[in-house]
């Protein structure tokens, strides 16, 4: 019997005594027990006897196959930490070798590539509470998450282009501004979005898949902390522009913006709380609300475009001071975007000779790495650059590039 029909027949039961409730309480009593006993009895699942019940069993079944898991996953996690902490330390050598102007040797880098995992998967805890298993991230937000929180903590609401083209020229005119190419812009535009990426689009969702893989948005797939560190270290460079806009407006379109510019305040503001340090920001991004909400400015037709250009400059401006004066060629670009600045240039600058027979794991955490196809599946510098040339080529030629290109 459902628990739920054996309450409701306890309270049709206590019903039918009240007429009886003149009699004395040992009376009374003595006419209710049996009848409690039924419907108790009734509402209590048996087991056949000497059987475990489905708990147990299923605990037992756990423990057997994490057992069974761990015993092939702890020699693999002993391999990978040594091989990761090799790459880690050949990056430091490198680095120090940089800051002392010496030549960068073969044997500066692993050349092994990184051990796989090929066991079973952790196996699922029955007992275990709500919420990720153990090592696996939380949600990523959503376009939808990133709007309801900048709403709720910065009474921020992004202007939307009124067409992809109106984002798209928008772009490519900071860009030209920032003394970026049209050849860098469309074959970065093309690597990250196939050709054919829209203002809004997150990595991973599409119509019939809503779960994104990452919180990055956009034409060079911003992650959201980007934005946040962007927002610390040039906010003003951003507000200063968006003042100088609004200068030349009248009536509603200048009240609006002097609206969206006193938000946008108060999200620059955000951003500069606590240490302005790249581990912070990242905590803020993924972390908190408010920080979540930020990366809803990616998506404004003013300040989007300004905030994708200004991570594509801060790469030119990167190069620049190590030393690097030749043009960035659009896959090296892309190479910092990917990988960011340090490593993408430590890419760059490797000598030619070096490129077929340095993996790609060195310029990666381990994370990173296991979370990037492209790295995994191209093996060695080399095959990385040659994929992004066939990549951008093909990309290149599709219509939403076209169109990029066109709108220089």
């Amino acid at each position: 019997m459902p628990q739920g029909d054996a309450i409701q027949r306890i309270a049709t039961l206590s019903h039918r005594t009240e007429a009886k409730l003149a009699m004395p309480r040992h009376r009374l009593l003595k006419a209710l027990l049996p009848s409690l006993a039924i419907v108790l009895a009734a509402a209590t699942p048996a087991l056949p006897q000497g059987a475990p019940s489905g708990t147990t069993a299923a605990s037992s079944d756990y423990q057997a196959r994490l057992a069974a898991y761990q015993r092939v996953r702890e020699p693999y996690e002993q391999r990978a930490t040594a091989y990761w902490d090799e790459v880690a330390a050949k990056r430091r050598i490198r680095n120090d070798k940089r800051r002392a102007h010496e030549p960068i040797l073969l044997e500066d880098y692993v050349l092994e590539q990184p051990p796989l995992y090929s066991g079973p998967p952790r196996p699922v805890d029955p007992n275990a509470p709500p919420g990720p298993a153990p090592g696996e991230a939380l949600p990523i937000p959503l376009l939808a998450d990133f709007l309801a929180n900048a709403k709720a903590h910065f009474d921020f609401l992004p202007d939307r282009p009124q067409s992809e083209l109106d984002f798209k020229r928008a772009y490519a005119r900071a860009a030209s501004e920032a003394g970026l190419t049209r050849e860098q812009i469309v074959g970065v535009y093309a690597f990250e979005t196939g050709g054919n990426g829209t203002y809004d689009m997150q990595a991973g969702v599409t119509p019939t898949r809503p779960r994104a893989i990452s919180p990055a948005v956009g034409y060079n797939q911003l992650l959201s902390t980007n934005t946040v560190s962007i927002l610390a270290e040039h906010g003003a460079d951003i507000l200063a522009t968006l003042r100088a806009k609004a200068k030349s407006m009248t009536g509603p379109a200048k009240a609006s913006m002097e609206r969206k510019i006193e938000a946008f305040k108060r999200m620059v503001a955000h951003s500069r709380t606590g240490p302005q340090r790249w581990v912070d920001w990242d905590k803020m991004a993924k972390n908190t609300p408010a920080g979540i909400g930020i990366h809803a400015a990616i998506l404004d037709r003013d300040i989007g475009p300004l905030l994708q250009v200004q991570k594509l400059a801060a790469s030119l401006h990167f190069a620049r001071m190590k030393g690097y004066t030749a043009t960035l060629t659009a896959p090296e670009l892309e190479l910092m975007n990917l990988t960011g600045d340090s490593t993408g240039l430590d890419m760059v600058m490797m000598p030619h000779a070096f490129r077929a027979r340095v993996p790609t794991a060195n310029f990666f955490q381990q994370r990173g790495y296991d979370r990037n196809p492209v790295a995994r599946r191209t093996g060695v510098v080399a095959g990385l650059i040659a994929d992004m040339e066939s990549q951008m080529a093909r990309g290149a030629q599709s219509p939403g590039a076209r169109e990029l290109a066109a709108a220089f």
